[in-house]
């Protein structure tokens, strides 16, 4: 199994980088890829239970995953399980992200671990859609 960590500093406090991730209002707004929206969701990382997301890009596909959070723990770590679901809505395989929080000098730092990716081909598309899903975070994280 692949598995994939990713790290990026913000210059705010890690309180405020955990309202990114906890408060619906603020995760849709760098929830997914650069170039998709997120027309339908139960996304609500500030509680442990289901969610899913479905993303649209620029032409109409949609992509829906979906999970359930296992564990937040203010302001410290959200962490999900996450399974991507076909053309009939059939749930493929199941992955594992935790997202982290950490101090670091003036700021916080994030740290995405999604694990048990399968192989290495699916590693490097997640990372591709992690480093721009975090490239949104970044212009509105400051």
């Amino acid at each position: 199994m692949a598995d994939l960590k990713l790290e990026r500093t913000f210059p705010i406090p890690p309180e405020d980088l955990f309202a990114w991730i906890s408060v619906a209002e603020r995760l849709l707004q760098w929830w997914g890829p650069e170039g998709v929206h997120v027309p339908e969701h139960t996304l609500d990382f500030s509680r442990v239970g289901p969610w899913y997301s479905v993303m649209q890009n620029g032409e109409g596909q949609r992509f829906k995953v979906s999970g359930h959070v296992t564990h937040v723990d203010p302001p410290n770590s959200v962490g999900f399980t996450w399974g991507w679901h076909d053309d009939q809505d059939q749930r493929g395989a199941e992955s594992h992200v935790t997202l982290r929080i950490e101090a670091a000098g003036g700021g916080a730092r994030l740290v995405v671990d999604h694990r048990d990716l399968g192989d290495d081909e699916i590693a490097a598309n997640h990372e591709k859609g992690w480093t721009s899903t975090l490239n949104k975070l970044a212009g509105l994280a400051q």
